[in-house]
């Protein structure tokens, strides 16, 4: 008999995880990018807020925020109507607004009810949410691959974390250092399926679960993620060498001889004397828009030259041209273009 899962109280955060039957590693690039994809439009629908992610090759790890149920309870029509929009295909939109406008038209609230009711029950439920994920990545999958049957084991394991910064942050860590642990990368933002990885290229959607992260911290807010971008990214970052640093086993577990991969203590060092910010060595094995679209590159004096010689060619308001490189330690280079998303992209791996 299958044990009832722990549910929290108002709004709630679970660390979900599941895995290939069979622990098969099918899960490569295409299948990776597939299953983030649909997350994206799952959670947008539902109204879950992944926190942060890693999909591995044959399991995968999300910590997710439910939303509170009385919230849920009281969205407006046009609020689960935008959510139907988030997930659904045209047709099946314009069927649905002309089904209710015709319940509205008749004053027929029970029609009215009867249409958001398929939907509304779906909305802000986790059970709900990780059905959908994986059944509908599994009819994705089967049809690509001419395969049927099930594929995943069993029913999703959950673990439910307390809402607050120090709990988040272990539990983010530890999802976002899954590629660094299983000898995959060597840095977490060289795995293009994690949550870090993905903020750190400018996801939108990744920054805001970084930031709700740190949302009760004195340090940074998650509901000004965007301004913040670069004080969320450089505390996330020290607490993830903080986590990752190489232990041997006998350490946590009583088994001598074993080493646990991560961070050597020089490497944590290092990221501690800068504070959290990348190095430039490791930014440039990056894609860095600043090095192809920052337009000008050098010390603040050299960009402020090119600038009031070509001043002409910009607004009347910009008063310097100047504009420090963010995302990494590039001393004091500077460019012309501010770039605000999508600065450093991860490489592929």
């Amino acid at each position: 008999m299958r044990q009832a899962r722990l549910r929290g109280e108002g709004t709630s955060y679970y660390h979900c995880i599941s895995r290939v039957v069979d622990r098969q590693f099918i899960l490569g690039d295409c299948e990776r990018e597939r299953f983030v994809a649909l997350m994206r439009k799952l959670e947008a629908f539902h109204g879950m807020r992944v926190v942060t992610y890693c999909v591995m090759s044959n399991h995968f790890h999300l910590l997710i925020e439910e939303p509170d149920q009385e919230a849920v309870q009281n969205l407006s029509v046009e609020s689960i109507l935008k959510r139907i929009e988030s997930l659904y295909d045209s047709v099946t939109v314009r069927t649905v607004r002309e089904e209710w406008q015709g319940a509205k038209d008749s004053k027929n609230a029970e029609w009215e009810e009867q249409i958001f009711d398929r939907y509304r029950g779906r909305i802000g439920d986790l059970a709900c949410f990780m059905k959908e994920l994986k059944q509908r990545f599994s009819q994705w999958y089967n049809q690509k691959n001419g395969r049927k049957g099930t594929l995943w084991e069993d029913r999703y394991k959950s673990v439910l974390v307390e809402g607050d910064e120090k709990a988040l942050m272990t539990m983010a860590a530890y999802i976002d250092l899954n590629p660094v642990r299983a000898g995959m990368v060597s840095k977490p933002e060289d795995y293009r399926w994690c949550g870090y990885a993905s903020a750190l290229g400018g996801n939108r959607w990744a920054r805001i679960g970084l930031g709700k992260i740190l949302s009760n911290s004195d340090l940074v807010s998650g509901e000004d993620f965007e301004k913040n971008w670069d004080e969320t990214s450089r505390f996330y970052r020290l607490w993830l060498y903080h986590e990752g640093e190489e232990r041997t086993r006998d350490e946590e577990e009583g088994v001598s001889g074993q080493k646990k991969r991560g961070f050597s203590e020089k490497e944590v060092e290092a990221e501690l004397a800068r504070e959290g910010r990348m190095p430039i060595r490791e930014a440039i094995r990056c894609r860095v828009r600043y090095l192809t679209e920052g337009a000008v590159l050098g010390s603040e004096n050299f960009v402020n030259e090119v600038f009031t010689r070509n001043r002409s060619q910009f607004g009347k308001r910009r008063k310097t041209g100047a504009r420090r490189m963010r995302e990494a330690d590039w001393g004091k280079l500077c460019v012309l273009r501010d770039l605000r998303e999508k600065v450093v992209i991860p490489s592929v791996k």
